[in-house]
């Protein structure tokens, strides 16, 4: 019996093992979709990497090698479709059922202490957390689909058809955080279109935020409409969208002020165009990586800017890539409270738990290493500059989809080390680091105490 038990616990699959392998056996079955003959345009060749390439940057949500419009025909477009739909409502739907699975195996004191924490739903609700995750999707799509689809209707001579699957595309890729487009220079061709650009930040935003925050807001409203009290915002819900809308007011600012005369970029558009077009790079660049100009004119302290923007990413278990916003938001409380010589760190009126600081450092520290890796693996690889690299590592790692043109013409083994940080920057670090460990190991001593000179 003792045996039996003991091979059964090494064939458990750990709840993040198995995030690991959904994504990783969805990616193949989506390049050897992507591989069939009918995937492509006629003359297109598709290589295996092209396929493998795609497929992972339609799941994470990050970059791509080939125009979707230009190379796929309409059941490769279909399948690029489902796979960021696939990926993007998985990640939303795994994520938080990862979290109740694993509040589900600790006590029940740390298991309400967690729930606090996460703004998550209790371990009995996994039915309502798929129904909130699908019904949120669809709605948000739908909305932005409907919008865009009136526009290229009314504005730009599609057929009814045509105009249609451009605004369910457009309102997939958006929400999910794709960034994939079916025009070969993105949406640069819809910069002055508010119409266009505003509904797909929107959407971009809103995916962005993560379903924790979204389920909350939600039950809010449910709580206001029928004449209840609702209950205080959680941290986790404060911090995002407090961050989030710090971020997209600094990028906004940053962004215009770097490319407002820069004349391959916001040089020629008028005053109301530059701030639009600034505000959706804000949006874009944290998550979903659609550009309304050259991303590879902008200024050097634009792309640097740009990528801190990348690094930081989204909310957590939404559709966007990145440490996450609220990563950001605690490393920052800490900095502060060791600035002021504090030995809490607190953040709007919460203080917060040691545990959550050390988890927030790591998963930092292991977004700098994958990125420093990434470019190092880059430079050595290929020929591009140390900057276009870094650029292209962070966005990959960010699962944003944004590029100076270098990525296309990467050599196999770049274009496979950006494969890599695309995987592990959609699943995070700290769920691949998780996924190693089959088992948390408990140390019965401690050590004697001793502080080396920092600084």
């Amino acid at each position: 019996m003792g045996r039996t038990r003991s091979r059964w616990s090494l064939l458990a699959i750990h709840p993040a093992q198995g995030l690991v392998l959904v994504f990783a056996l969805t990616i193949v079955l989506g390049a050897g979709l992507l591989l069939l003959p009918a995937a492509g345009v006629p003359g297109a060749e598709t290589t295996v990497l092209t396929a493998l390439f795609t497929a992972t940057g339609a799941v994470s949500g990050g970059l791509a090698i080939v125009g979707t419009g230009s190379h796929w025909s309409a059941f490769g477009e279909a399948v690029v479709l489902t796979l960021i739909q696939v990926g993007g409502f998985g990640i939303m739907a795994l994520a938080s059922l990862l979290a109740l699975l694993v509040a589900g195996r600790l006590r029940l004191r740390a298991q309400l202490t967690t729930q606090a924490e996460m703004g998550s739903p209790g371990s009995g609700d996994i039915r309502r957390v798929l129904l909130g995750v699908a019904g949120t999707t669809l709605v948000v799509e739908s909305v932005t689909a409907a919008l865009l689809a009136v526009r290229f209707l009314v504005h730009y001579d599609l057929s009814a058809g045509n105009a249609v699957y451009h605004g369910v595309f457009y309102g997939i890729s958006s929400f999910n955080n794709a960034g994939f487009a079916l025009r070969d220079d993105n949406l640069v061709r819809y910069a002055h279109d508010p119409w266009i650009v505003l509904p797909i930040a929107a959407a971009c935003v809103i995916g962005s935020l993560g379903f924790p925050v979204l389920l909350e807001l939600r039950r809010h409203r449910r709580a206001r409409r029928g004449g209840g009290l609702p209950r205080r915002w959680s941290l986790h819900t404060r911090l995002t969208l407090a961050t989030s809308g710090l971020l997209l007011v600094a990028g906004t600012v940053m962004t215009c002020g770097l490319e407002w005369g820069n004349p391959a970029t916001f040089g020629a558009m008028g005053g109301a165009d530059k701030v639009m077009n600034g505000f959706f790079l804000a949006a874009s660049a944290r998550t979903a990586g659609f550009n309304s100009v050259d991303t590879g004119a902008m200024e050097p302290a634009t792309l640097l800017g740009v990528c801190v923007l990348m690094f930081i990413g989204g909310g957590s278990a939404g559709t966007a890539g990145g440490i996450k916003v609220t990563t950001f938001a605690v490393l920052a409380a800490a900095i502060l409270a060791e600035v002021r010589g504090r030995t809490d760190a607190d953040v709007l009126g919460r203080r917060l738990a040691e545990s959550t600081l050390r988890q927030a450092l790591t998963v930092a520290l292991l977004g700098v290493a994958l990125v420093m890796s990434g470019t190092v693996l880059l430079l050595a690889v290929s020929e591009v500059s140390a900057e276009s690299a870094l650029f292209e590592a962070v966005s990959a790692f960010g699962t944003v989809g944004l590029s100076t043109g270098i990525t296309a013409d990467l050599p196999a083994a770049g274009q496979l080390v950006v494969i890599a940080l695309m995987f592990v920057g959609r699943i995070g670090p700290i769920t691949l680091a998780s996924a190693l460990a089959l088992r948390p190991r408990d140390r019965r001593y401690t050590l004697p105490e001793e502080r080396p000179i920092i600084g």
